[in-house]
C-alpha cells in the first residue's frame, strides 16, 4: 500500500544563472535564465511532516517556441503555469497517494493554461516541478530513498492516464528497477561552440571525457552536414568508441529537408564518421508537423521525440508515426518518464526495439542535476545528455556555503579542482552512490532564505493585446 500523503503548502523561489559561454539551440542563444526552487511540505499519513524541494532552469523559448513571444514572455509562461498548477494541488484536502495529486490535477492543468494560451509542454512544467518536490518530502518522511521507494511504487503510479498500459505493466516494470552505478556523460556541441582545436570537440578539458556527444542541428541540411563532416574529423582523433546522437530542436522544415540530410549521412564519405557513430535523432521537426507526419523508411534511424512530448499519449502516438524513442526529462514530468520506460520495455519484449533517452535543459549542479541523474539511472538510461557543468561555471550564483553543502553530502558528484566546486567526472561518467539517501536523490536543501521569491508573471494574453 502506498503511503498517503496531505498538501500544507508549496512555495516558489527563483535564483540568477549566468551563463559561462552562449548556449545556442534552434533559434534560441542563452546567456543567462533564473533556476526555480521548489518547496513543498507535507504531512504523511501516520509519520508527521516532511518538507521536499526540487530545481530546475526557467528555460525560454524551448516549451514555447512561438516567434511571436519574446524569451522572456515564455519565462513568464512557466512561471504562471506554476501559479496554476499550485492552485489546483492545494485544492485537494484530503489524505492521498503522490500520484492521485497528479492525476487529479494535470487535465485541469492542461485545459487552463490552454485558456491563458499557455501550451501543453509548458503547462507540464508547474506540476512536474511540484511532483519533484512532493516526492522529496514523501520520500524523507518515510525514511526512503529514491531507488528503492520507486521500486516498491511509494508514489501510487497507476495506469489511470496511460490505458494503454496495465496495473501489471507498472508494477512489473518498478519492481524489476535497481540503480545504474555509473550514468555516462553525453557531451552537447552547441551551433556556437567550438569544433577545432583548444576548446573544440576533441579536447579533453572541454569535453570531460566523453565517450557520448550530442550535436544540435540548424535546420539547414547543407550547412548542418558540413559541420557534422567537421566535428566528424574531430571524433575520429579520440581513442575511445565515441558515439554521437544529433538534436534539430523542431528545426527541420518538413520531411523533404530531413530526408536531404540523412541521404547525405547515407552516401558522403565526409560523414562516414558521423553516420558510424549514429545512434538516434531527436525532434527534427516542429511538433505540430510531427503529429501528423509519418516517417515512412527513415524511420529506420532511430528517431525520438523531445518538444512532442506534451501528454501521456504522445509515444503511442509517435510510434504509430514511426518513432523509436522518447526522452526523459523531469522537467517534462518523472511519472510520464516512468510509464514510457514501461512502455518501451513492454513494446521491446514483443519484438521491436523501443527505448527511452536521457536529455537535459542544462540542469544546474545540486538538486535538478541529482534529482535528474537519479531518474535517468532507475530508468536504465546508460548516458545522458549534461549541459549545465559545460554551460555554466559550476554552481554558478550559489552561495559558497550552499555549494560546500551539497559537496560534502556527495562527495562522488562534486570536487574542487581549483575552479570552485564543479561537477565530478569519472573517466567520462557521474557516479550515483551518493544518491542512495533518504528523499529524492539529495541530503541536501538549498539555504532558502537566500533566494528570492519567485517572480509575478504577466499573463500571455495580456502581453500580446
Amino acid at each position: 500500500m502506498s503511503p498517503r500523503l496531505k498538501l500544507r503548502d508549496i512555495a516558489f523561489f527563483e535564483r540568477p544563472v549566468q551563463f559561462a559561454r552562449p548556449f545556442r539551440f534552434g533559434a534560441i542563444t542563452i546567456n543567462a535564465t533564473p533556476q526555480l526552487f521548489v518547496r513543498a511540505e507535507i504531512e504523511v499519513e501516520g509519520r508527521g511532516v516532511a518538507v521536499g524541494a526540487s530545481a530546475e532552469l526557467l528555460v525560454p523559448k524551448w516549451f514555447d517556441k512561438r516567434p511571436e513571444l519574446s524569451p522572456v514572455q515564455t519565462v513568464d509562461g512557466l512561471r504562471r503555469s506554476l501559479e496554476i498548477a499550485r492552485g489546483l494541488y492545494l485544492a485537494r484536502t484530503g489524505f492521498q497517494t503522490a500520484f492521485d495529486l497528479h492525476s487529479w490535477s494535470i487535465g485541469a492543468q492542461v485545459a487552463t493554461c490552454a485558456k491563458e494560451n499557455i501550451p501543453a509542454l509548458a503547462a507540464a512544467y508547474g506540476p512536474a516541478e511540484i511532483d519533484k518536490a512532493i516526492l522529496d518530502a514523501l520520500l524523507r518522511g518515510a525514511e526512503a530513498n529514491f531507488f528503492d521507494g520507486m521500486a516498491g511504487n511509494i508514489a501510487g503510479i497507476d495506469a489511470r492516464l496511460s490505458p494503454d498500459m496495465s496495473e501489471r505493466d507498472i508494477r512489473t516494470f518498478l519492481s524489476g528497477r535497481g540503480a545504474l552505478a555509473r550514468v555516462a556523460v553525453r557531451h552537447t556541441v552547441g551551433l556556437d561552440d567550438v569544433v577545432e582545436g583548444t576548446g573544440g570537440v576533441a579536447d579533453p578539458s572541454e569535453n570531460a571525457g566523453a565517450r557520448y556527444f550530442k550535436l544540435k542541428l540548424s535546420g539547414d541540411p547543407a550547412a548542418d552536414a558540413e559541420r557534422l563532416a567537421r566535428i566528424g574529423k574531430e571524433l575520429a582523433t579520440l581513442e575511445d568508441d565515441t558515439r554521437v546522437t544529433l538534436d534539430a530542436n523542431e528545426q527541420y522544415a518538413d520531411l523533404a529537408a530531413l530526408q536531404a540530410l540523412m541521404d547525405a549521412l547515407n552516401r558522403d564519405a565526409a560523414l562516414r564518421p558521423i553516420a558510424a557513430r549514429l545512434l538516434y535523432v531527436e525532434q527534427p521537426m516542429p511538433r505540430d508537423i510531427t503529429r501528423r507526419t509519418p516517417l515512412g523508411a527513415l524511420g529506420t534511424r532511430g528517431f525520438i521525440i523531445d518538444e512532442a512530448d506534451d501528454s501521456y499519449d504522445a509515444f503511442p502516438a509517435a510510434r504509430a508515426l514511426g518513432y523509436r524513442g522518447i526522452s526523459s526529462k523531469s522537467c517534462k514530468g518523472l511519472y510520464k518518464s516512468i510509464i514510457n520506460a514501461t512502455r518501451a520495455a513492454k513494446w521491446s519484449a514483443e519484438g521491436e526495439a523501443f527505448f527511452i533517452t536521457g536529455e537535459d535543459l542544462t540542469c544546474q549542479a545540486g538538486l535538478a542535476v541529482q534529482q535528474d541523474l537519479a531518474l535517468g539511472a532507475f530508468l536504465g538510461v546508460t548516458h545522458a545528455e549534461r549541459n549545465g557543468h559545460h554551460y555554466v561555471d559550476g554552481f554558478g550564483e550559489t552561495p559558497i556555503a550552499e555549494a560546500q553543502a551539497f559537496a560534502a553530502a556527495h562527495p562522488d558528484l562534486y570536487a574542487d579542482a581549483g575552479r570552485g566546486i564543479r561537477l565530478s567526472i569519472h573517466d567520462g561518467d557521474l557516479l550515483t552512490g551518493s544518491l542512495h539517501c533518504a528523499g529524492f536523490a539529495s541530503s541536501v536543501h538549498p539555504e532558502w532564505s537566500t533566494l528570492h521569491p519567485l517572480a509575478q508573471p504577466t499573463p500571455i494574453q495580456e502581453q500580446l493585446a
